[in-house]
């Protein structure tokens, strides 16, 4: 399979496979169809190289497609698709959702720069938290 090629849809045992990682990151979310500049928000996210989760004020629908772009370290711009598995409102905070998502139709070499950064993320926490 090319590099470039879409990584087919994974299953719930195979998303739980990656490595998940909470992280402070530039992001920036819309529908598909939403083809305006979307404004960076800096969120808390958990991701991995098959999801992402993070609050969010919109009700976005289940199997809805969503357009994300994020900036990783060293300013990289990821973009991809996620796919909205579910979405649960929090309580005590009106509109507001914890929003659970799949990614799709994202090709080889993005999710392998992906999980480098996730990676990365981790050694960072480790050395930060752990060396002596």
């Amino acid at each position: 399979m090319p590099s470039d090629a879409p990584t087919s849809q994974l299953s719930a045992i195979d998303r739980r496979t990656y490595f998940r990682i909470n992280a402070i990151l530039p992001i920036s979310i819309q529908t598909e169809a939403d083809t305006t500049e979307g404004a960076f928000i800096e969120k808390s996210v958990n991701i991995s190289g098959g999801g992402i989760g993070v609050i969010v004020n919109v009700a976005y629908k289940p199997d809805e497609i969503l357009s994300l772009t994020l900036i990783l370290p060293d300013k990289v711009i990821f973009k991809t698709y996620a796919e909205v598995l579910r979405l649960d409102p929090l309580p005590y905070q009106l509109d507001t959702y914890r929003l659970h998502a799949r990614f799709v139709r994202m090709t080889t070499q993005n999710q392998e720069l992906l999980i480098r950064h996730i990676l990365r993320f981790q050694r960072d926490h480790l050395e930060k938290h752990y060396s002596t």
